[in-house]
Formats: structure tokens, sequence, C-alpha cells
């Protein structure tokens, strides 16, 4: 059999985990991002895939130009670029690995704490020669941390805010007093918590509703000291309405590691605003992930070879 690992960047996934447990399995490792007749000249082969996230589209036309797919194995427990439905039909076992949030949390207060004190505008200075203290900083401690979501991540985000000495607040479509109280956290209202925020983090899970859940109308409620943070998903924000509140400092700035395109094209806007801080979606892109990541796909390849798949995606 043939298994095709996608997208490994940094040619590391090999490191990750004990391929040699597969003798029966031929491995090839993709070291660049595919698209089109470049994907599917790699693909058509194989049997087995093992996509890295949302980095490349299974969708139902190229499902029917992979005939020989069986497996195809996403790391972690979602993956908005797979059509479910489509794997199905085409007879295409869908099956994701465990996962650890903490690496995602962590970025996020890399990019608060970048932007509150204008990281790389200083070091960028002191490395080139330039001004010595250039900016003042922001202060984090009685400042607001809202944040869009209070699940696993936004937890780990919201004790970290405490820490700080910050006030936390909270909203999400489904969030109850009881788990914000649970939290220390004050649940507001969704106007509320643009209005309040200071520093606003956003920690959804992207879905018909939540697309573009933050649009012109919200932007406009933000104060224009305020910085957005998005680890999340792309499609939470509407990318042209924050593109205008940036030029026209209706926020202050915006840490973003996710976008609507993957990679962020060479011209894109959002590499050269100066109030963006922009990182290539890093967010779960640390040692301890991958090393999860990995190893759960290999135990999903031998639980699929025996006949018992495991942790199994299904559609609709």
């Amino acid at each position: 059999m043939n298994c095709v690992i996608l997208d490994d960047y940094q040619d590391c996934a090999r490191s990750y985990a004990d391929w040699s447990s597969l003798p029966q399995v031929t491995i090839r490792f993709v070291h660049e991002h595919l698209e089109g007749q470049d994907l599917l000249a790699v693909l058509h082969e194989a049997d087995i895939v093992v996509a890295m996230r949302e980095r490349t589209t299974f969708s139902a036309q190229l499902f029917d130009q992979l005939p020989l797919l069986r497996l195809l194995v996403t790391t972690g427990m979602r993956n908005a670029a797979i059509d479910l439905d489509a794997a199905l039909s085409h007879g295409v076992v869908v099956t994701g690995t465990p996962g650890i949030p903490t690496p995602t949390g962590e970025l996020t207060w890399a990019l608060i704490l970048s932007m509150a004190r204008n990281l790389t505008q200083e070091t960028d200075g002191l490395r080139n020669g330039g001004s010595w203290q250039q900016s003042v900083g922001v202060d984090l401690a009685g400042k607001t941390l809202g944040l869009l979501g209070l699940g696993n991540i936004g937890l780990r985000v919201a004790k970290v805010g405490h820490a700080f000495a910050m006030n936390v607040i909270a909203w999400s479509p489904h969030l109850t007093a009881e788990r914000a109280q649970a939290a220390d956290v004050e649940l507001v209202s969704r106007d509320a918590i643009f209005v309040k925020s200071d520093f606003l983090s956003i920690h959804l899970v992207l879905s018909p509703s939540t697309r573009h859940i933050i649009a012109d109308r919200e932007l406009s409620l933000m104060k224009n000291t305020a910085f957005l943070i998005n680890t999340s998903r792309a499609g939470l924000l509407d990318t042209e309405a924050l593109i205008h509140a940036l030029r026209s400092h209706q926020i202050a700035g915006a840490g973003l590691d996710v976008f609507d395109i993957e990679p962020l094209p060479s011209g894109d806007i959002l590499r050269s605003l100066p109030n963006v801080l922009a990182t290539p979606h890093l967010g779960y892109v640390s040692q301890d992930s991958y090393r999860c990541f990995y190893k759960g796909a290999l135990e999903d390849i031998q639980a699929w070879l025996k006949g018992t798949p495991i942790r199994v995606l299904s559609g609709t």
C-alpha cells in the first residue's frame, strides 16, 4: 500500500512517529503545499493519506479523482476542509487524531504580549540599528481581556489573563453564566464584549452560524485602542472588514495566525500592514502537538489495516 503524508512543511513528520512499524506500507512525505494537478500527481496512487489540519481541501471533485484512496487521516478531530459526505459516498474512511489545547493558547499570549509591547518594531529596530526605545507599551494589568468562546483553549487563555491581573469577560452563543462563573469570568452580551475589550481573542468553532461573526458592525463597536487576536479560524472574521478597520485605525491592531488562503500569498496586504502581527498558522505547531498528531495518525492506520478503524469522523 501507498501512504502520502501531506504538507510536512518542516520535514519533521518522519521523526514524530515510528513509521517503520508499517512495513507493508510505502510512505511518502511531501514538504511543500500542493494544489490542482500537482496534488493529483502525488495522490493518484495513494491508498492512505495523512492530512495536516486544513492545509489541503478534500472536496467531492478531488475524491472523484482518487479511486484508490481508502483511508484519509486528519490531524485533530475536526477538519472543515474535508467533505465527509463525499468521502463516505466514495468509500473512504476518514479518521482523526488526538490533539492538545496548550500550543494555541500559548501562541495567543505570544501575540498579545508582542503587540502590547511592540516587540516586532522594537526588535527590528535594534537589529537594524534604528532608534533606541521607539514606542511606549500598553500595560495588561487592569485592562479587559475579552474571550469570544470559552472552550478548552479559551479557558487556558483566561487563566493567564487572571495571572496578569486583567479583567476577563467572555461571550459565545452557548456560554452559560454557570460555566463563566466557574472560570471566574464575567459573562457579557455579544455587543458588550466588543465595546469593553482592550484585547479581544477569538476561540470559537467555525460553523455556518459563526462564519463572519465579526464584521463591520462588530469592529465598529470596538475601542480604537483595542487589539483583536485570532488564533482560531479565519472564517470567523470578515477579512475585508478587518482590513478596513486596520487601515482606518478603527482598532489599534490585530494579531493573526489564521488566514482565508494558506499559505498567505506573498503580496497579501496582511503581510505588510504596520498594525498587523501575522504568524504562519503556528497555533498547533509545537513538538508535543506534532508528536500527538503523528502518533495518532500511525495508530489510525494500524487500526484500519486490522479492520477495526478508530476515531472515525462522519458527516451529516
